[in-house]
């Protein structure tokens, strides 16, 4: 442990707070900020405490020094600001408005006694306040703050984490991604017969489909599709209790994978992360498949990707560009409103309406799970004048003309696109309340999303590449698995969003739905060409 880090304190993570009260736990983005956290996602109202409680032993009573990691996720502007409380004494510190992004937070010096101590994180805002974690040390040297390998060593030391994960298993199939897809190959291979793990993120089932986001399968559903994406009343899918119910099949929920070991050219193991424990676990298994939608397994095991748009010649695409760049398809935060039966305030959101700018169109809401391409509030401003140059489909009520991050590394950026979106949503929101007061006194906001629909970005590389003329044709491929109808749908954001007006809208949309008829994708496409035990299913195959 290098000198320059405190060699004793309490740490205390956000995530292992007893009671959240109204704040989320938010793990997608630890792979890029260090950890899962406490997010106060209240859309303008601030959310209800969350309490933990701490022991300090006899004879380390005393006083302490104390951090808070957090993030002021618009600076100058800091609307996620939020409060500490110790024993019902609030530290004299706004954490969230430093003007930086994840850091160490000094809050000064705390009197802790010998017992239990109460800790309450007080939302002020209810605007995306954000906490990974409170450390207390008598101890001036201030925490590590990266998120490399010697600051994880250091959170586990001090919360007495074994160093190297644990064995939890070895499985006939590891699935790697619990989104619709990722659930039915583990619910074929457990029908089959095998001893399957599911590996997901995320305490709900379903990816893009579950109740976090709300979007519906599309093209061909077959049988197991359409059992697995069924919907409760709630509107959360139903794979997690019919998963639950195979007797050789076992979840892991709230588990990112952040490794995977290689012997050659096999996948041996991989290790994934609890976001509310941080246990650290193996998996092994003599076949993996990768259904995240993010190539997960290939960044770990250098399989071979495509990222971006190809060019028209490699594979004569009538689509394609002539020259390849990096663009691909970007996130959307689902939301909706609601008219309530009284007046509803919100806040003033400069921060918000200086993304949003002059927007004032709130349609393309998600009307409720599976339900998406809405209704909504349009106010048509004074003076306003149409794009000549844009296409009357682009004129409609979709829910994924809210895209961006098309041009931004989604590996480093996840958490960057996700809030851009969020301040379109919530200037705009502002904006139609604000242009016509009257109108919309009652519009509320009745539920915006913090976790993203996200698109296709890295694909897998088969032994086959399926190309445009293959799916025109409906080429005949004597190892075909799959039969799909759907259209080719390719999202067109500016080409310079520093100048884009809206660099939240798409500025074009194309959807050819070619003959309509279905076309057949060969099985070679469905494993990687040179990591010999890696399979895939999504979104990232090519």
């Amino acid at each position: 442990m290098p000198t320059a880090f405190p060699k004793t304190g309490t740490l205390v993570e956000a995530e292992t707070f007893t009671y959240y009260g109204g704040w989320k736990l938010d793990s997608q983005f630890e792979l890029e900020m260090g950890s899962p956290y406490l997010l106060a996602h209240g859309n303008g109202i601030p959310v209800a405490d969350a309490k933990t409680v701490i022991t300090i032993a006899e004879g380390e009573e005393g006083v302490y020094n104390v951090w808070v990691r957090a993030k002021d996720w618009v600076p100058g502007h800091h609307p996620g600001r939020f409060n500490l409380l110790i024993n019902d004494a609030t530290v004299p510190v706004d954490f969230g408005a430093n003007d930086k992004d994840w850091s160490w937070e000094f809050g000064g010096k705390v009197k802790l006694r010998a017992g239990k101590s109460r800790l309450t994180l007080h939302d002020l805002t209810g605007f995306g306040g954000r906490c990974d974690a409170i450390f207390f040390s008598k101890d001036s040297i201030s925490p590590p703050n990266g998120v490399d390998k010697q600051a994880r060593a250091w959170r586990k030391r001090l919360r007495g984490l074994p160093e190297e994960p644990v064995d939890a298993g070895t499985f006939d199939v590891v699935v790697v991604g619990g989104g619709v897809v990722g659930a039915a190959a583990a619910l074929t291979a457990a029908r089959l017969g095998d001893r399957i793990a599911l590996v997901h993120n995320s305490p709900y089932l379903g990816g893009n489909a579950s109740v976090e986001v709300g979007l519906r399968p599309r093209g061909v559903r077959g049988s197991l599709v359409e059992e697995v994406s069924d919907r409760h009343p709630n509107g959360d899918i139903k794979a997690k209790s019919i998963l639950d119910a195979e007797p050789t099949a076992t979840l892991f929920m709230e588990y990112t994978v952040y490794n995977a070991t290689t012997t050659g050219s096999r996948i041996s193991s991989v290790h994934a992360r609890h976001a509310r424990t941080s246990k650290e676990i193996r998996l092994r298994a003599p076949i993996f498949i990768d259904c995240s939608g993010r190539a997960t397994l290939g960044m770990y095991s250098n399989a071979e990707t495509l990222v971006g748009q190809e060019s028209r010649s490699e594979y004569n695409e009538s689509l394609a560009l002539q020259k390849r760049d990096e663009m691909h398809h970007g996130n959307t935060v689902f939301f909706r409103t609601k008219q309530s039966s009284s007046p509803v305030s919100f806040p003033p959101v400069p921060w918000a309406t200086s993304v949003a700018k002059d927007f004032s169109d709130l349609r393309g809401q998600l009307t409720r799970p599976g339900v998406e391409n809405g209704p909504g509030p349009q106010v048509i401003q004074p003076n306003h004048t149409d794009d000549p140059k844009m296409r009357r489909r682009m004129k409609g009520p979709m829910t994924h003309f809210w895209e961006y991050g098309n041009w931004l590394d989604p590996y480093t950026n996840g958490e960057r696109i996700r809030d851009h979106l969020l301040r379109a949503i919530y200037g705009t929101f502002s904006n139609v309340k604000t242009l016509e007061p009257e109108k919309y006194a009652n519009l509320a906001l009745d539920w915006v999303a913090f976790v993203p629909a996200t698109g296709e970005f890295r694909r897998y590389k088969g032994d086959y590449v399926l190309s445009e003329p293959d799916i025109r044709t409906h080429k005949a491929f004597r190892d075909g698995v799959v039969t799909n109808d759907g259209a080719f749908c390719l999202h067109y954001p500016s080409p310079d969003p520093s100048s884009a007006k809206y660099d939240f809208r798409l500025k074009d949309w194309e959807w050819d739905e070619r003959d309509g008829k279905p076309y057949t994708v060969p099985f070679r496409c469905l494993y990687s060409r040179n990591v010999d035990n890696l399979m895939m299913a999504g979104k990232h195959i090519r």
